[in-house]
């Protein structure tokens, strides 16, 4: 499901004394398939922009569309629900959204909402425990009785049942430790690669965005000021710091390395295996010449 941004300004509490603009004339598309990351620093728009991607917010000014359908600023729109199941979106620490008495009826109950038998739920809810990496003995607990790790995994395999065509992630590892944020992060990244999902990934994260990513968008101060692929917009140092981001340490490694052997490698490198790779090039290189 594509996904494309014309022009969307947004202002909270527009009209009134308490109006704050938060999106200014933003232009951004995200091709299906995709793996967008939109990165800036706090305050630059992301968490504003994020929930236009399934109509939780409407634009002040301009459009935003969602596959066949588009959302006008000042029109009513009408019929969100079948979008927001087309669109799911896991919010920072989604595991205080869990309510059930079990993590069965929890999972079951998003579908269920929108019109799928509970039988269909119960099936989505059990092949999806295990995707999210617990066994299915979890499925009878409370889900307040589980780690917080656990919960997050329980509120993940909620948004999944409603077998989203786009899913939105909001600094989804926020509040976990490094082993959980990887497997959190490579457990989405084959869910895109396998299910052929539209991801955008908020983040604030350098490495994640250079790890996943296929696109970036760059937020800053309420406008989206640089779009590219991670090694078109991680090759400048300089203009990231125009924008109060840093490299990611993989990048800052590279040019460390760089100095060290006295010769630039081919590429930028978006990873240590990336990294390790061109270095024994350009050593093998050097040695072959000598």
């Amino acid at each position: 499901m594509d996904i494309k941004l014309q022009q969307v300004s947004f202002a909270y509490s527009m009209g009134t004394p308490f109006e704050k603009h938060a999106l200014f004339d933003v232009d951004l598309e995200i091709p299906s398939g995709t793996y967008q990351a939109v990165i800036g620093h706090t305050g630059s728009g992301k968490s504003t922009i994020l929930q236009h991607f399934n109509g939780l917010l409407k634009p002040s000014k301009g459009e935003v569309h969602i596959g066949e359908r588009v959302i006008v600023a000042g029109k009513k729109a009408k019929e969100l629900k079948p979008i927001r199941q087309k669109v799911g979106i896991v919010f920072q620490f989604p595991e205080h959204q869990l309510f059930e008495e079990t993590v069965l009826k929890d999972i079951k109950f998003g579908p269920m909402n929108f019109g799928v038998s509970e039988e269909e739920a119960e099936r989505r809810a059990r092949e999806l425990i295990g995707l999210v990496g617990l066994p299915d003995s979890v499925l009878e607990k409370s889900p307040f009785d589980l780690s917080g790790g656990q919960m997050r995994r329980v509120a993940i395999a909620g948004v999944l049942a409603l077998e989203p065509e786009v899913i939105v992630l909001d600094e989804p590892t926020a509040g976990l430790d490094p082993r959980g944020q990887r497997e959190i992060m490579d457990m989405f990244y084959t869910l895109h690669r396998e299910r052929g999902l539209t991801t955008i990934l908020v983040t604030h994260s350098m490495e994640d965005a250079a790890k996943y990513a296929d696109k970036l968008a760059i937020m800053h101060e309420g406008r989206c000021v640089l779009t590219g692929t991670p090694r078109e917009i991680f090759a400048d140092a300089n203009i990231l710091e125009q924008y109060r981001l840093e490299l990611p340490r993989i990048v800052k490694f590279q040019q460390k390395m760089e100095k060290l052997i006295g010769k630039k490698l081919s590429k930028i490198c978006l990873t240590e295996e990336e990294l390790a790779k061109e270095i024994a090039r350009a050593v093998k290189g050097e040695r072959e010449e000598s």
